[in-house]
């Protein structure tokens, strides 16, 4: 990945890993997971990421990735939104781990794709 790519990479994960905060801290007394609302962030930050290595992801394929990622982490999930009935403090912990769990995810996408764009002799 070179420095260009580098700073577009970490400016896409970490505005969705800062969006995911939001919506998990904001999220976390309703009486739904925020799963539904954090997939269309991380199928944006996916597509995204595919852009920068020129990976043409359609909307299904970075949601069916992302959906397989969320599902992979169902248990956590579940466990945030049990921990989100605690005022304040819950909102911190969801919040915490939404954007956690999104800046992880979307390294190892970013990874994913730099190593597939690297195979291709364009790095």
């Amino acid at each position: 990945m070179n420095k260009t790519q580098q700073k577009k990479v970490h400016l896409i994960i970490h505005s969705a890993s800062a969006a995911a905060a939001v919506v998990g801290a904001g999220m976390a007394q309703l009486p739904f997971p925020d799963a539904t609302v954090l997939l269309p962030i991380q199928t944006a930050m996916v597509i995204a990421l595919g852009k920068v290595f020129h990976i043409k992801l359609e909307e299904g394929t970075a949601k069916a990735l992302a959906t397989q990622f969320l599902a992979q982490k169902a248990g956590q999930l579940t466990a945030r939104f049990l921990v989100g009935k605690l005022p304040v403090a819950g909102n911190v912990i969801n919040g915490s781990t939404a954007a956690a769990i999104t800046e992880s995810y979307g390294w190892i996408i970013a990874k994913e794709f730099s190593e597939d764009y690297a195979k291709k002799g364009k790095a």
